[in-house]
């Protein structure tokens, strides 16, 4: 996989490197619809491309961060003609799903609640998903494992760890005081080992169980 990027991308974290060697090694896509929110430098969109995926749909938040993501598949699947790209806030577009895939940001998410990108996932994406669609994202021990299987079974979810890796502290972790200070209080958030500070990243699988509303709810969804 050769990918280019521009200055103002963000090289692939990681998040992102790990998520895709789980993705690269358990095809979740064949044959199935995929949103992909967040698709970066297109590590991810290309895999599903030479997995099988009946369609892919691509986005990212501006023309620009999407103009890296369609340059890098064009070049590494050339002639695939099975790949949307669409310029979206998150979960703010059209259409259902049989996968929705993600590294959701989380320490530089730019919101009060760092989780929020992870919440709005969890929250919002059945209305992206088919009834037993899978979600599929990556997150770090600091962002609260526990937490967010609880959150995907309270939701309707049968969600599972497909994978998990260790790795040392990025440097700008260390550089926002304020998020060192969030993640002390986080169970199980981190390990520090002869002065080296370890974080796990989790690849969580989850399944969309099928529910119908009580009859004179408010809402179907």
């Amino acid at each position: 996989m050769r990918l280019d990027l521009e200055q103002r991308d963000w090289v692939p974290t990681p998040h992102g490197v790990f998520m895709a060697h789980t993705l690269a090694e358990r095809n979740l896509v064949e044959g199935r619809r995929v949103l992909e929110l967040g698709a970066g430098a297109g590590n991810h969109t290309i895999i599903f491309v030479r997995q099988g995926a009946e369609s892919v749909l691509a986005t990212e938040i501006s023309e620009e961060l999407l103009a890296t993501t369609r340059r890098n598949v064009e070049r590494n699947c050339p002639g695939a003609s099975n790949v949307e790209y669409r310029v979206a806030d998150w979960l703010d577009t059209q259409g259902t799903f049989d996968v929705v895939a993600s590294n959701p940001p989380f320490c530089k998410s730019g919101r009060r609640n760092r989780r929020y990108f992870i919440d709005s996932l969890i929250l919002d994406a059945h209305l992206r998903l088919v009834p037993e669609g899978t979600l599929v994202f990556v997150q770090s021990s600091m962002a609260d494992l526990d937490k967010s299987l609880r959150r995907l079974a309270e939701n309707g979810y049968e969600a599972r760890v497909l994978a998990s890796t260790e790795g040392p502290f990025r440097d700008y972790y260390f550089e926002d005081p304020t998020f060192m200070e969030e993640i002390r209080h986080v169970p199980n958030g981190y390990q520090v080992r002869d002065g080296v500070y370890v974080e796990t990243l989790y690849v969580v699988l989850a399944k969309l169980r099928p529910w119908t509303p009580q009859g004179g709810a408010q809402a179907s969804r």
